[in-house]
């Protein structure tokens, strides 16, 4: 009996605790008891640990959802406690100054596409009915004065009038024949558009006021929040009239994927387990057990008492591991809930 007694104790050495009984244990009237007490205990840990439950509890990943911009809190949507679908309203910041830089910035915009409208289509056609009719003007009065010039040539000729009367009249026809020149010009360039120049520095005008309007469309939408992906509003961590400053979260976000079991694993159990494989967790009040898959096994070991790395120390070691629920939505997890892991 005590050497089949001694190779258990060897089997389940987890501190020098134990050691110390059993020398006690050999020496004391009370040896008898204090080895049947040791031995039932050390049987129960056998037992849990061939069947294969760990112990661990109920962790969650949290979306703390906030916004770039600061401002005051005007509402919260959703308060503490609603399940929030995707892309509903979360809360709102006071955007005035926001609303109206977006409409300065669009009328400014409309402004800047109706000039070069205009300047693509040359002057507007009253300006060019004008030009016609001084040019209408100017082709009669270069017919009479033209007509004066002929007459006054023919009688130049035969001595009734002097030079000087001639000379007048063939620049005074000169002049008018130029200012039909200098209408007609005119004429075309009124039809023509602007510049290439000018059209593109009036393009470049315009996409500059649209990326501006880009802009300020964007920062009133970050007064704006929506549920980015569904969940449990976990908590609401400011109060309406309060001043966020950028980046602050407002809303504390629980996704019902974002649920998981963290349990501890045994070394010497280390080696059954990967990722991937098949668990069932237990839960204080619920009679059937979630099934699960164990989605992460830590790489470094987690002890309580400093220990020497030794054969005998060596079940003291644990590696933190992670499950979740095949389905979350059905899990009815709660976060810090103690739980119960077993392999399938």
């Amino acid at each position: 009996m005590k050497i089949a007694f001694r190779g258990d104790v060897q089997y389940f050495k987890r501190s020098t605790f134990y050691e110390n009984l059993f020398m006690e244990a050999h020496t004391s009237k009370r040896g008898a008891i204090v080895v049947i007490g040791l031995a039932l205990l050390l049987a129960l840990g056998c037992k849990s640990e061939d069947v294969g439950s760990f112990s661990g509890y109920v962790e969650a990943e949290f979306v703390d959802v906030a916004t770039s911009q600061a401002g005051r809190l005007d509402s919260v949507v959703t308060p503490k406690g609603t399940v929030a679908s995707s892309g509903s309203p979360l809360f709102y910041l006071e955007a005035t100054v926001e609303r109206a830089g977006v409409e300065q910035v669009r009328e400014q915009l409309q402004a800047a596409e109706a000039t070069l409208a205009d300047i693509r289509q040359g002057r507007r056609p009253q300006e060019t009915a004008v030009i016609k009719a001084q040019l209408d003007q100017a082709l009669a009065n270069e017919s009479l004065l033209l007509a004066t010039l002929k007459r006054t040539e023919a009688v130049f000729q035969s001595g009734g009038v002097s030079s000087e009367e001639y000379d007048l009249a063939r620049t005074q026809a000169e002049l008018a024949t130029a200012k039909v020149r200098e209408l007609r010009s005119q004429l075309e360039v009124a039809k023509l558009p602007a510049r290439e120049d000018q059209l593109r520095a009036q393009a470049a005008q315009i996409q500059s006021l649209r990326a501006s309007l880009e802009q300020s469309e964007w920062r009133l939408s970050q007064k704006a929040v929506n549920v980015p992906e569904g969940g449990l509003v976990y908590d609401v961590l400011y109060q309406v009239g309060e001043w966020v400053s950028p980046g602050m979260p407002v809303i504390r976000l629980l996704p019902e994927k974002n649920m998981k079991v963290r349990f501890f694993i045994p070394e010497s159990r280390l080696g059954d387990l990967q990722v991937g494989t098949a668990v069932s967790i237990s839960l204080d009040g619920r009679a059937t057990p979630v099934a699960g898959k164990i989605s992460y096994i830590s790489r470094t070991a987690e002890y309580t008492p400093p220990i020497i790395y030794s054969n005998e120390t060596r079940s003291k070691l644990v590696f933190m591991a992670e499950a979740v629920p095949d389905d979350p939505t059905s899990a009815a997890l709660n976060v810090g809930q103690p739980v119960s892991v077993m392999l399938q």
